[in-house]
């Protein structure tokens, strides 16, 4: 039996979503995966883990042998899907509106259908499963044209689905068929209501008209902000506008992706929940928002870092509302995408111990200060905080960046990101002049140096490795040049620059690192890897090979120009898509290339 049968590949879908969740659409114009109302609340759709109970919300237009393209408005989250056949175009537009009703509860999913050329028939199918399909629902029929679907044993959730033709439903789930002739257009939305509400939030006018228009607006007024003048605007803007699209509006913080238990090897068990806010990864994308010029998610992610500020010491990862993260558990009912291993919501790493997230975030900090608004007193005493954190504990072994499930090390990457975090923060304190303990911070940023480069420095394999005693070594030793720590020329540099090559690399494509980690199954290249390699060969000055390596990864990104977290055998997208890290490393790839050609 064929496991991937009834599964699309990954890349096959597109986001669209309104900084409080995002519904995943396929090329075949299915919604089969949305968390509901939030990022990291359960699934309301989940056919991606499960064609049979998880879910979906579909227009399928009756098309004989039709070709599919998506594509986004550009400048906008806004989705269009097309179909192509002898008998007919259609299109369907996708959007979640960012602005509603004044309640923070709000969200909806528009869909707009049009026939072309021809004459369509479509068939609707809305099959919500609450809770992950945990929890039973019952279906309502309120009028001809709307159905409400509630959770039976799911506190307050509940939809309603609206359109301007008729609707009906069978054994719970919403079905309608509508025929539409060349030029006409159908409104279906999708829409969170409260148990005691009896009145429409919106009329399909208000859909049709207004809110579409508000949402382009919306997307062309934040796209405007960006300050990037560069060779690759299309894809760096696009990885900007999803990279806005993980970000909370109501909160500040961001998710690393917005699915969970997407494997990351169809022949192991890695299998992880990325609806968390990991300091690292938000710290890295807060520092591409700002090198682009986009200063108000910054300071958003810093104000929702000074309310930890009462933690003695930072949590590896969060809820997105700061809470603790949730206990890993795996929904045993559900059998996976292409029934690949388990489903997890939750993630075991929130107990891990890593100190490399100090230096990402005093890091973003330092350039939010030089390059945008000079940070105050109070956020000092915070960064004082982790500072001693850093001082007390940067000799300590730890799980390390790619979160190890084997045990603790002195992992190269924690001790650089130790030294980061001692070097910026002076830098911050010489800049503002703050109070600070001048000869111990310098003497303890000195110290971390040394061991680095010395006591990570192994000469038989003629490169830094990844832990001390180590004889691999690792694709994040790739930051050293990229944090300032040593320049691009340091020969120890360039003997580990071509050691990683030779070892990590297939072409562009690089693996994180090849040693045991505790873990079944052989991964993918990391894509976040391949662009750190991008720059680094940048920083070297080899920029005719940074350029057709930048050239070549960014063919490995979906039809949208969307990434997943890493790249199989096959070339074929794996793990929790999209993914943070890809987007943002692509994104400080082409700042660098783009500062490199402008020399020549």
């Amino acid at each position: 039996m064929d496991k991937t049968r009834g599964y699309l590949p990954i890349e096959d879908y597109g986001i669209i979503g309104n900084m409080k969740t995002v519904a995943i659409v396929s090329l075949e114009g299915a919604i089969d995966f949305m968390c509901f109302p939030d990022f990291d609340s359960p699934t309301i759709f989940s056919r991606l883990l499960d064609q049979e109970k998880g879910g979906t919300f579909s227009v399928t237009p009756q098309l004989s042998f039709s070709r599919t393209k998506q594509l986004y408005i550009p400048g906008t989250a806004i989705l269009l899907t097309r179909f192509f056949s002898d008998d007919g175009i259609s299109e369907l537009t996708d959007y979640m509106p960012i602005t509603g009703p004044n309640d923070a509860s709000y969200c909806a999913i528009v869909r707009k259908i049009k026939t072309i050329r021809g004459k369509v028939t479509y068939k609707i199918k809305c099959a919500p499963r609450f809770d992950y399909a945990r929890a039973d629902h019952k279906t309502e029929q309120k009028n001809a044209n709307e159905l409400n679907f509630s959770a039976v044993n799911d506190g307050n959730a509940m939809v309603r689905l609206l359109a301007d033709f008729p609707l009906q439903y069978n054994e719970k789930d919403g079905y309608a068929e509508v025929t539409l002739n060349h030029g006409e257009e159908a409104m279906l939305v999708l829409e969170s209501v409260k148990r005691d509400e009896t009145d429409l939030l919106h009329d399909l006018e208000f859909y049709k008209n207004t809110s579409y228009q508000e949402t382009v607006r919306y997307w062309k007024r934040w796209i405007s902000k960006s300050t990037y003048s560069g060779r690759y605007t299309d894809l760096v803007l696009r990885s900007a506008i999803t990279l806005k699209l993980l970000t909370s509006k109501e909160y500040g913080s961001m998710v690393a992706a917005p699915t969970f238990s997407i494997p990351e090897s169809m022949e192991g068990d890695r299998n992880w929940d990325y609806r968390f806010t990991w300091i690292r990864d938000a710290a890295f994308t807060m520092y591409a928002f700002l090198r682009l010029g986009f200063t108000e998610e910054a300071a958003g992610f810093l104000k929702w870092i000074q309310q930890r500020s009462a933690d003695p010491v930072l949590h590896l990862m969060y809820a997105i509302n700061g809470d603790k993260a949730a206990v890993e558990t795996e929904l045993e009912h559900f059998e996976g995408y292409m029934q690949r291993g388990a489903v997890r919501i939750g993630n075991a790493a929130r107990d891990q111990f890593q100190m490399d997230i100090y230096g990402e975030l005093i890091d973003t900090i330092y350039i939010y200060n030089k390059n945008h608004t000079k940070i105050n007193y109070e956020l000092w005493l915070t960064i004082q905080k982790h500072i001693d954190c850093v001082i007390e504990y940067w000799k300590m072994p730890d799980h390390g960046i790619w979160e190890f499930r084997n045990g603790e090390k002195e992992f190269l990457h924690s001790r650089l990101m130790c030294w980061v975090a001692m070097d910026r923060a002076i830098k911050i304190a010489t800049d503002r002049s703050f109070p600070y303990p001048a000869p111990e911070w310098k003497a303890v940023r000195d110290e971390i140096y040394k061991d680095i480069y010395d006591n990570f420095w192994n000469e038989a394999v003629g490169a830094w490795v990844q832990y001390k005693g180590a004889k691999v070594v690792d694709a994040s030793a790739l930051l050293m040049p990229l944090t300032h720590f040593i320049t691009a020329d340091e020969p120890r540099w360039l003997s580990t620059m071509r050691v990683i090559e030779e070892q990590l690399s297939t072409d562009v494509l690089v693996y994180r690192y090849h040693n045991e980690d505790g873990l079944e199954g052989k991964e993918g290249t990391f894509n976040m890897c391949s662009f750190w390699f991008i720059e680094a060969l940048a920083k070297n000055k080899e920029t005719d090979k940074a350029l057709e390596y930048f050239e070549k990864m960014t063919g490995y990104a979906n039809h949208l120009g969307l990434f997943s977290e890493q790249i199989g055998k096959r070339g074929e997208h794996l793990g929790n898509f999209p993914q943070a890290f890809t987007h943002l490393a692509l994104i400080s790839a082409a700042l660098e290339l783009d500062k490199q050609l402008d020399r020549l």
